[in-house]
């Protein structure tokens, strides 16, 4: 009868029967015992109550239920430590038995107990062991050195045991050897520092003879710890090979991938000129081939190996393409797979091969599959120049079978063939265009979108198959989000005339309505560049695109090296280096390939640098300090100082609007206080020419004001208006304000004063008093004024147009004679006319109204019905502006035309103008 019996027992109390019969007289009935307590333990009851009973009966011949009595002791002894003090006589006297397999079981349970009150008996035996004659005892002891090693590692170095494992390097028996590299791997991976395994030529040597005779294991231990080994010359690495070579036929897969790590590694010192380097090439390939007629598992990890070693060296597979050929009944995890080294080993002798076979698994019925057989007729062509044609007519061929997945990867894979081969395939569009309706997957429509805004100007309706895709904007993922809005930017630079209302359409839904930062940040930029500048607009957006390169996915080559010292092991199938997925990172070490010799150096194509390149050549990933985009507005913001701050900023800053209207959720768009007592509206966005103007209005706050004008609080005064909302969840203290140098000097003439904290949702209205003693910088536009505020939780920067009339003064009334003298001095160039339409005020309430804003009439004259009125005004840093004031009665539309001696003022005043009349 089988041991089953003792796991179908449903008796209840039976541990006191239990203790009878391990008590008994009978050998029989004590081991029927033991196996009945083993079973118990086995299925998860507590029989730690059996402890002593169970350790009596290890006074015996018996092998068999000498192992049950040890089973038993490695599971309870960390619960009953006190206990187990009592077996440990046994181990000192099982270690002395004449049995050897007696004397290595009790070496081998030593090591399992894990228990430090015991670990201190245990040495003596185990140094015994560990010179035993027989070999059996010394290869168990030398892996129970690593496991005490483990419990207690100062208690393995006093007692001297790791000089005992060196020397077992050099023991006769090849097993005995293997376990000790093994033990010292094992001991040396857990501390990197100590250089354990000091190995040389004669060390390696014996090795090298010990790997013929052991067990698969044994040689799988000792290859990789050859593979820790660096070579002093290029004749050592090549003897080292030739003797590893024959593990190349094992009939163990991991041998031979072992094999295939130290051939890998010793070969970056052969020079490739040498005749062996080219028949090691040779010896590689059949044993990475026959590796894939194992089952699917295994094919798995060995193709997940072969991934790596074909990126590092495509040469030695490069003739046994047909072997990654899919077979019908392969598993997708083994499919996907083939797949990718089929693109990798894909050249111009064997691409025709190659494509037909990618076409072929393009009408298979596993839809995974299918894309990535599609996406991979897209990296043949990119991959392989000569065949782009061929490539692109087959996905063509794809595209017409309207399967709406297959349909979608080809326009992915096609949108990158545009990138690589530009203008030579975009005969192909209308095609594409044609599927438009059947794509619902985000990769697809966006890359779709990249295709209709780069090439619009081949496309007529680019802007209807735009709009199509604009209907449903919040219903997209970002990505398709994002590249919508860059296409549109892209058809509005290109078409400007026919697409305005287009880009104000989806800047607005990007930037207003859309919770997303990367896509309001997007929105933005391109809005700022757009108001500020089309032509840098232009030069970003519409930048040539550099080509993409042959290979995307190639993994890193400094990764690349260090996996290739870990082939055969989880780092190999999970292409990850082992710190990234070994919890704590114990026993850990950066591996890396030993540098190319002298002689192979020359040979290195001057592309890649020699694997032991210095850290030095690498590329600055990280940008400098001064090219972050915290010192563009390098202002000093301490604690609220109690004279006006001066902007300390470096950096011309012209235009650029670091948040502009996206901070109005932040803090609300400042009020400026005009002196005279006009009324102005809110929008006051400067035409800005290329039809850009109304982009101003589509949100408060950018590039515009918000809220209205009031009149002073004093004649003569600035000040400004501003609404703070705290939409942080904590509250907001310490403010402080700035102001970047700007064209008018203007400046805070008195701290911020936020006089209590301010809670969540908190809104406060504040007036800061201004003055124009402040760093003066000319501005794009003149107008513009860059602020920052400062408070407990970060800096905030926006930017704000002002109106110009805020900085008429008082006393900006000039003689007559001195009028007439000026406006003759005036060169007839710097004269600019401007039109103000439908305004309803008769001559009287202009002037008046214009001299309530400092605009002072200085004569008016009646010439042939028209009443003429001439004016001047002065702005604080004492420019004069002449003006002329045509008003023909009964007709709305007034002629200005404006002299002055810094003609770009004239804009400005004119849309002062507009703003004061119109109110």
């Amino acid at each position: 009868m089988t041991d089953s019996k003792y796991f179908t027992t449903t008796k209840k109390g039976e541990i006191f029967e239990l203790k009878a019969e391990l008590n008994s007289d009978k050998k029989e009935k004590k081991k029927e015992a033991v196996k009945k307590v083993i079973a118990s333990m086995t299925v998860g009851k507590d029989v730690s109550a059996l402890f002593p009973d169970v350790v009596n009966c290890m006074q015996t011949d018996n092998l068999e239920l000498k192992k049950l009595v040890y089973l038993y002791l490695m599971n309870y002894a960390k619960s009953q430590p006190d206990m187990a003090i009592m077996a440990v006589n046994t181990f000192v006297k099982d270690c002395e038995d004449p049995n050897p397999l007696i004397r290595a079981l009790a070496v081998r349970t030593m090591g399992c107990i894990r228990v430090d009150k015991i670990t201190e008996y245990l040495c003596e035996p185990l140094r015994k062991c560990l010179k035993d004659e027989d070999p059996y005892v010394r290869k168990t002891a030398a892996v129970c050195v690593a496991k005490l090693h483990d419990i207690n590692a100062q208690l393995v170095e006093d007692q001297g045991f790791l000089d005992t494992l060196k020397d077992l390097i050099s023991d006769s028996n090849p097993m005995v050897v293997a376990n000790a590299v093994a033990a010292l791997s094992e001991i040396a991976e857990s501390h990197p520092s100590s250089n354990l395994l000091d190995l040389n030529p004669q060390s390696i040597n014996k090795l090298l003879t010990a790997l013929n005779e052991c067990t698969e294991w044994g040689q799988i231990f000792i290859l990789d710890c050859l593979a820790n080994y660096t070579p002093k010359d290029d004749r050592e690495a090549q003897s080292i090979c030739e003797r590893v070579t024959p593990r190349l036929s094992h009939a163990n897969s991991a041998v031979v991938l072992s094999a295939v790590k130290v051939l890998m590694k010793f070969m970056e010192m052969l020079s490739k000129d040498l005749d062996y380097y080219g028949t090691l090439l040779k010896k590689l390939a059949p044993p990475l081939v026959t590796l894939l007629s194992a089952e699917p598992e295994l094919q798995y990890v060995a193709l997940r190996n072969i991934n790596l070693i074909v990126q590092k060296r495509p040469e030695i597979l490069k003739h046994e393409m047909k072997v990654f050929f899919v077979k019908y009944n392969d598993p997708i995890y083994v499919k996907l797979e083939k797949l990718d080294i089929m693109i990798r080993l894909a050249s111009q002798a064997n691409i025709a091969q190659v494509l037909a076979e990618l076409k072929e698994y393009a009408t298979e019925v596993d839809v995974d599959f299918v894309r990535k057989a599609v996406r991979a007729i897209g990296r043949c062509a990119i991959k392989v120049e000569q065949s782009a044609e061929r490539c692109v007519s087959t996905l063509l061929d794809l595209i017409q079978t309207k399967v709406n997945y297959v349909v979608q990867e080809a326009i992915v894979v096609i949108k990158d063939i545009f990138r690589k081969y530009p203008n030579k395939y975009e005969s192909v569009i209308a095609t594409l265009c044609e599927n438009l309706d059947s794509l619902d997957e985000p990769e697809a429509r966006a890359a779709m979108i990249w295709i209709v805004g780069e090439y619009a100007e081949r496309i007529d309706n680019a802007d209807e198959l735009l709009e199509s895709f604009l209907e449903g904007f919040h219903d997209e993922s970002t990505q398709v989000q994002l590249q919508l809005l860059t296409a549109i930017v892209k058809l509005f630079l290109k078409k400007p005339t026919e697409t305005q209302e287009l880009v104000q359409q989806v800047l607005s839904l990007a930037t207003q309505d859309s919770d997303n930062p990367d896509l309001r940040d997007r929105g933005y930029i391109y809005w700022r560049l757009l108001s500020t500048d089309p032509v840098a607009a232009k030069e970003v957006v519409l930048a040539e695109k550099p080509l993409i390169s042959e290979e995307t996915d190639l993994i890193e080559p400094t990764l690349l090296d260090e996996l290739i010292c870990y082939i055969g092991t989880l780092a190999s199938v999970y292409h990850k280096p082992p710190s990234a997925f070994v919890e704590g990172g114990r026993g850990v070490v950066h591996k890396s390939l030993p540098p190319r010799t002298a002689s192979s150096e020359s040979t290195e194509s001057p592309e890649t640098a020699p694997a032991g390149a210095p850290s030095g050549e690498q590329p600055d990933v990280i940008p400098a300090q001064g090219d972050l985009l915290g010192d563009l507005l390098n202002l000093d913001l301490g604690p609220p100082v109690s004279g006006p701050p001066l902007a300390t900023s470096s950096v011309q800053m012209g235009a650029v609007d670091l948040l502009g209207g996206g901070l109005d959720s932040l803090i609300g768009g400042p009020n400026f206080v005009t002196p005279p007592a006009a009324a102005v509206p809110a929008n006051l966005g400067a035409p800005m020419g290329s039809g850009l103007s109304d982009l101003f209005d589509l949100t408060s706050g950018v590039g515009t004001l918000s809220g209205s004008y009031v009149a002073p609080k004093a004649v003569g005064s600035i000040s400004m208006d501003l609404q703070l909302t705290n939409k942080a969840l904590q509250v907001m203290t310490d403010f402080a304000i700035q102001f970047n140098r700007n064209s008018f000097g203007l400046a805070p003439a008195a701290p911020l004063q936020v006089h209590a904290p301010l809670s969540p949702n908190q809104t406060v209205e504040i007036s800061l008093p201004l003055n124009t003693v402040g760093s003066v910088m000319k501005m794009e536009p003149l107008n513009n004024l860059q602020v920052a505020v400062k408070n407990n939780i970060d800096v905030f920067y926006f930017s704000t147009l002002y109106p110009l009339h805020i900085l008429f003064v008082e006393d900006g009334k000039m003689d007559r004679q001195m009028f007439l003298a000026t406006w003759k001095d005036i060169p007839n160039e710097n004269e600019a006319q401007f039109q103000i339409r439908d305004c309803p005020l008769n001559t009287e309430a202009v002037s008046s109204r214009l001299q309530s804003s400092n605009i002072f009439t200085v004569a008016k004259r009646n010439v042939e019905g028209q009443d003429m009125l001439y004016q001047s005004l002065k702005l604080t840093n004492g420019i004069w502006v002449l003006a002329e004031l045509r008003i023909q009665p009964g007709n709305p539309n007034f002629m200005l035309s404006l002299k002055c001696r810094a003609p770009e003022v004239s804009q400005h005043v004119y849309q002062a103008y507009e703003t004061i009349l119109k109110n």
